[in-house]
């Protein structure tokens, strides 16, 4: 760290540290579930009690992802002068992300990654159908197409806002690039980019084999609500 590096009060740095820590350790997950291919795709996740983010840098082999060298940005997507990882150039998609957390103020992580069956629906800008219990689960529904949207600026940060905003998926394919995903950290929002592949995946294979069956929207409704409020270990229990 710099002389000129900023000071932040002690609480923090420690929510800077554990998402540093948190968003080098997720992307190890990425490439453990295939969702990504040389150095494509990149997680971010926002800093609680600050308005600051943590996200790869650009180009960087996911052998050598550390916490050290992710970069922390303001929520305009620019680099924190002075912090470990200033040095580098940030995710292409910065922007993005940056346009994500500015609009979606409950959302604290954004996944993007170039995962083949999630891409192929991209491709054809085509929202995957709900036809499956493990979509109604997950997203509540079908997984909606954003618009095109170039590289480098904001343009799919909007998309991405502009799509998921009242809806209740928290994944998001972007026409001919490939799917986002959102979640209340950046560990939930992986979360979903690994359950959008999966779903990509199963739903493609039914198509091929012959018509998809749709599931009633009460049904959804019902599968929504269970998975999301009664499903898993209450805190209680978690004890």
């Amino acid at each position: 760290m710099s002389d000129d590096a900023p000071t932040f009060e002690p609480d923090i740095e420690h929510a800077i540290a554990t998402v540093r820590a948190d968003v080098a350790r997720l992307h190890g997950e990425l490439v453990r579930y295939g969702l990504v291919v040389w150095t494509g795709g990149n997680i971010s996740g926002r800093v609680p009690g600050a308005d600051l983010f943590v996200i790869k840098p650009s180009g960087v082999s996911y052998d050598d992802l550390t916490a050290s060298n992710m970069i922390l940005c303001d929520l305009d997507g620019n680099v924190i002068p002075g912090t470990p990882g200033s040095d580098r150039s940030p995710s292409s998609d910065t922007a993005a992300h940056a346009y994500v957390y500015r609009h979606m103020p409950t959302v604290g992580g954004v996944v993007h990654t170039h995962s083949t069956y999630a891409v192929a629906w991209a491709a054809r800008g085509e929202e995957i159908p709900c036809v499956i219990t493990a979509m109604a689960d997950e997203f509540g529904g079908p997984v909606p197409i954003g618009p095109f949207a170039i590289i480098g600026d904001d343009s799919i940060g909007r998309g991405i806002v502009e799509t998921l905003r009242g809806h209740r998926s928290r994944a998001v394919l972007m026409q001919n690039h490939g799917p986002f995903t959102i979640g209340a950290d950046a560990e939930d929002a992986v979360k979903a980019a690994v359950m959008v592949e999966d779903v990509a995946r199963t739903v493609h294979l039914a198509r091929e084999a012959g018509p998809l069956i749709p599931i009633p929207q009460a049904a959804i409704d019902s599968l929504f609500d269970r998975y999301q409020n009664v499903y898993g270990q209450t805190e209680d229990t978690r004890r």
